[in-house]
């Protein structure tokens, strides 16, 4: 580990945490980025403003942290595109066969204590390590 950011990432987690308490206190919502993503396009009308508003705020919360910070992570040119359109693919069809996403399951469901969403994470968390050794150790891509 070449760059260890506790405080940067203890402040990140709060806020994503923050986020998800408010959104489910003053809304009633459970803060799942694919489902409110997706919901946008397939809702009640008056139910498409608070999902296109928390998704802005995404956007605009990344492009506060440039303006803030100077910079921006950098894309690894050398990892294959062909790999990168078969894993978004994959995150998608997962999002689907879950019914959630990281965000939903495992922010929100597991701090509710959700026995599907503690499975669905550990499903999430032991697929990603075994990617990680496959694309690293056996694919030698760094």
């Amino acid at each position: 580990m070449s760059h260890f950011t506790p405080w940067t990432a203890l402040a990140g987690g709060s806020l994503i945490g923050l986020a998800a308490v408010l959104l489910l206190w003053l809304n009633g919502r459970i803060a799942g980025v694919s489902g409110i993503a997706g919901g946008l396009w397939f809702s009640a009308r008056g139910d498409r403003v608070w999902r296109a508003l928390f998704l802005v705020g995404l956007i605009v919360g990344a492009g506060a942290w440039v303006a803030f910070k100077g910079t921006a992570p950098l894309p690894r040119p050398s990892f294959p595109t062909g790999l990168l359109v078969i894993a978004g693919l994959l995150v998608g069809y997962g999002t689907s066969l879950s019914h959630g996403c990281t965000s939903g399951h495992g922010v929100c469901g597991v701090a509710r204590g959700s026995v599907r969403s503690l499975v669905a994470t550990s499903v999430f968390l032991g697929f990603g390590i075994m990617t990680t050794f496959v694309v690293r150790h056996l694919l030698h891509s760094a």
